[in-house]
């Protein structure tokens, strides 16, 4: 069985998940979300109705954006890089540039403290978290959902641990637990030497923790809550 984007909602039977994923330590998270089909099913609803509505309410802001962007750098106005989503499925995210063009050849995948890719457009989107807005598209289309682990690279879920692959049982989100608590990771990262060990080695297991607590937790009605306090963490408010 071929799993896809429009599947995430309904749990497909434990066989036909990717070998990778068929693990005891999974199975206990399975387990649990095969208990919450209405929460899954009201997630998708919630999803699709609530990123249809906003797309259309801010096509106007987004086009403006993107003119801002073109007018402040050279360069597209979309950055699109390979992440990884629900089973392990491979996409393309959207999100608005707001680095230098090619700035992946230039430094790391993840962003440190006064990054000299930013460009001055990207840092007002990235202060404001408008940089995600594009991501409104993948919600759509089922790659991701408004919470939900943010995805990772292709290179970072290699480093996985077999427990962290349980999070690849719902799809990759906009925001997370794990993102409030660490809306500032870049600054832990600004110090390092190797910035890709640290983040592998500390951040990411760190993250994880709050991630796996959200999978083994999971309610539709948690997944509001998470959404306002996303809110509030972007006007100022520290939840550590």
């Amino acid at each position: 069985m071929k799993l896809n984007s429009k599947q995430w909602y309904k749990l497909p039977e434990w066989d036909d998940l990717p070998k990778f994923m068929r693990n005891d330590e999974i199975k206990l998270y399975y387990n649990v979300l095969k208990k919450r089909k209405v929460s899954l099913y009201l997630k998708r609803a919630f999803d699709f109705s609530v990123a249809a509505v906003m797309l259309t309410v801010l096509s106007i802001p987004m086009a403006v954006i993107a003119v801002g962007i073109k007018l402040d750098t050279p360069g597209p106005v979309f950055y699109k890089q390979e992440r990884i989503t629900t089973y392990g499925r491979k996409f393309r995210i959207h999100k608005f540039r707001t680095m230098v063009d090619n700035a992946e050849k230039l430094g790391t995948s993840v962003t440190v403290n006064n990054d000299k890719r930013i460009t001055k457009m990207g840092q007002r989107l990235r202060d404001l978290r408008l940089d995600e807005l594009p991501q409104l598209i993948d919600v759509l289309q089922g790659n991701m959902s408004f919470v939900g682990t943010r995805p990772e690279a292709v290179k970072y879920v290699k480093q996985y641990t077999s427990e962290m692959f349980a999070t690849l049982l719902l799809p990759a989100g906009i925001t997370s637990e794990a993102c409030i608590r660490y809306k500032e990771e870049y600054k832990l990262l600004d110090a390092a030497d190797d910035v890709d060990k640290v983040y592998v080695e500390e951040v990411l297991p760190a993250k994880m923790v709050w991630n796996l607590e959200s999978v083994r937790r999971f309610r539709f009605l948690r997944e509001i809550l998470t959404m306002f306090r996303t809110v509030f963490a972007v006007l100022g408010k520290d939840y550590n």
